[in-house]
């Protein structure tokens, strides 16, 4: 991994920037970025981390290995309009763009590319993303090994076939979503019972760093661990009982399956669109 040229400067551009630089993976020099026309954005990451931004394409592309498209999806076609005839076959096209396929990238390309196509989640500004990534059949060893430490730097990385990853969408892609809910449940209850706002969120918070790591450590079950705190008549009992009164384990996976659902729908029709634009 020589030089990463990003096309996009929001958030999840710079979640990555950011574990980049924190786990030494290239030089800050060897990181640059470009956006539409946002400026200030770009002289903001320049400050703050040290890496370089241009609007000069030639400079933007020498030199590269790795190209990661970071724009708003609904950009793509634009934005890979405007740089396609810098892309190259021996650079490693790593898109993070939701819902575009790496058979749209290439038809928007115009040309065969090596492509890695990932689904990281908004927990990578903190570097605990749970990313999934899929790749071509162009995408070489040393390729793989690149992508698998650069994604690495915000969380985990696990590779998984195209096809699944509308499924990892739904799962861990909108999961934070799910467990802010959760908390955002278990405040309002805790306001109920009479506990301080403040000392409930930080008791909730742990509780929840408590369980998972306890799921990572274990080799049990989380359904052995969940009976191994369930005593009969307890306290916990009582209050797994209203939980599977109200069928909340099933509504979570009807929540999944929804978000899935979605993610292939969305997916076809903005990869239809795209394409359409192109024809055009």
């Amino acid at each position: 991994m020589k030089k990463i040229a990003m096309i996009g400067a929001g958030s999840m551009a710079e979640a990555i920037i950011t574990g980049i630089l924190e786990n030494d993976l290239i030089d800050k020099k060897n990181i640059w970025v470009t956006n539409s026309g946002n400026e200030d954005r770009l002289k903001n990451l320049e400050t703050r981390y040290g890496i370089c931004s241009t609007y000069d394409l030639r400079t933007l592309f020498d030199g590269a290995d790795i190209v990661m498209l970071a724009m708003k999806p609904k950009d793509a076609d634009t934005a890979i309009d405007s740089i396609r005839e810098y892309l190259t076959d021996n650079m490693l096209i790593v898109s993070v763009l939701a819902g575009v396929s790496m058979n749209t990238l290439e038809t928007l390309a115009r040309k065969p590319l090596s492509i890695a196509r990932s689904m990281p989640n908004t927990s990578a500004a903190v570097g605990k993303s749970a990313t999934a990534i899929a790749v071509n059949e162009r995408v070489s060893i040393a390729q793989l090994e690149s992508i698998k430490q650069l994604f690495e730097t915000v969380g985990l990385a696990k590779f998984v076939e195209e096809e699944q990853l509308d499924a990892v969408t739904g799962l861990s892609g909108s999961g934070p979503a799910y467990i802010y809910y959760l908390i955002e449940a278990m405040e309002n209850s805790a306001d109920e019972i009479g506990l301080d706002k403040q000392m409930a969120q930080e008791l909730i918070v742990q509780t929840l760093i408590g369980a998972a790591e306890m799921v990572k450590n274990s080799s049990k079950s989380p359904a052995q661990l969940r009976r191994e705190v369930t005593s009969p008549g307890g306290t916990t009992e009582a209050g797994i009982h209203v939980l599977e009164e109200f069928e909340v384990q099933q509504a979570f996976i009807s929540c999944i399956k929804a978000a899935t659902e979605q993610s292939i729908k969305m997916g076809k029709a903005l990869s239809s669109e795209l394409k359409v634009g192109k024809t055009l």
